[in-house]
């Protein structure tokens, strides 16, 4: 009988990069390939804490930290974050473990890399799990242009803060007070008895004030290129993910998945044998923290189908098979101590 992870099963990884190294928390079987998860827009891996523990064990799942996000490192001085930018994440990954396919799960940022990353590449892509998100889509051009130009002027001053902030500790709060401003930052699509799971990998302690923390992520982040698309070019991209297993979960009180994405998703429907759209009812923009049991019920036969067990793992969990593996080792030793009092005796 076939388990599901558990949270505390996992690896602390670091992936080496020019600017530093991405961080990752790699949960379960770590004897094949993984599901590589990606998380939103200013929030880390521990966005998927209430989604790991409901997947299936036969099957590994790598979170990983954005650069400027949880404990990955920031990008030099002077380098702007954006879209296209953080897409070559993936490829970087897969080539630090000699992957030549990836199964992709995002939520929100990291679905719409998911995407863009499929539509280049869908040679090296075999399932893509999109939560509240497809790509991302056009605004109107005068909000357009206030982004950008807030966007040059803010990272400057962030620029300028940073510089400040290594000379003096940064504004610390209370974890009430944190709990409070992440909640209002994600327009209430993280309750508060769920802030813990994103708060956990962004937040450093003070050294003034004892029961205080700062932020520590990359305030650069807030004003990364968001890379809009047009609607033709959203098309075109839609259509070359062709016929990969793409599921999407959108929650019913977020917009995210909305008019503005009926055409791509007409495409995928007409084109695509195996792609499945739910809706979870009540779900917010944070559909897979906020109803992660929901989510599970269409992401595990999701997985079950377009990445069964492996032999290695058919009747294997992932803790039976570490187990497993040092049986092996210790009757190796057994047989080889065997070989040498042998030896000895002769």
């Amino acid at each position: 009988m076939m388990g599901t992870l558990s949270l505390s099963d996992f690896k602390e990884v670091r992936i080496p990069a020019p600017w530093g190294h991405i961080s990752g928390r790699w949960y379960g079987n770590r004897t094949e390939r993984p599901i590589l998860a990606i998380h939103g827009w200013l929030d880390n891996l521990g966005t998927f804490d209430r989604l790991i523990p409901l997947l299936p064990d036969y099957i590994g799942v790598l979170c990983i930290d954005l650069p400027g996000h949880g404990r990955s490192s920031r990008l030099q001085p002077g380098i702007h974050y954006g879209v296209d930018e953080y897409v070559l994440i993936i490829p970087r990954v897969m080539k630090e473990y000699g992957w030549s396919k990836v199964s992709l799960m995002g939520h929100s940022l990291g679905g719409i890399l998911s995407f863009m990353y499929t539509a280049l590449a869908p040679h090296t892509v075999d399932m893509v799990i999109s939560l509240d998100i497809l790509l991302p889509t056009n605004i109107a051009p005068n909000v357009a242009i206030a982004q950008l130009s807030q966007g040059i002027e803010k990272h400057l001053v962030e620029e300028d803060r940073q510089v400040q902030s290594n000379l003096h500790e940064p504004p610390s709060y209370t974890l009430s007070q944190l709990t409070k401003v992440l909640a209002k930052g994600s327009f209430n699509s993280v309750a508060p008895e769920f802030a813990k799971h994103l708060l956990h990998r962004q937040v450093q302690k003070s050294q003034l004030y004892p029961d205080k923390f700062y932020f520590s992520r990359d305030g650069r982040v807030k004003y990364y290129n968001t890379s809009r698309m047009d609607p033709g070019l959203a098309e075109e991209m839609t259509k070359r993910i062709g016929k990969k297993p793409y599921l999407i979960i959108k929650g019913s009180e977020s917009s995210f998945v909305g008019p503005k994405v009926e055409k791509p998703l007409a495409i995928l429907r007409q084109n695509n044998p195996h792609f499945e759209f739910y809706e979870v009812e009540g779900g917010t923009h944070h559909v897979h923290l906020h109803a992660a049991e929901e989510c599970a019920r269409y992401i595990v036969p999701f997985i079950r189908h377009h990445r069964p067990p492996a032999l290695t793992s058919w009747s294997l969990s992932g803790r039976e098979q570490q187990l497993s593996a040092e049986e092996k080792r210790r009757q190796q030793e057994i047989f080889f101590k065997r070989i040498k009092n042998k030896r000895s005796k002769l």
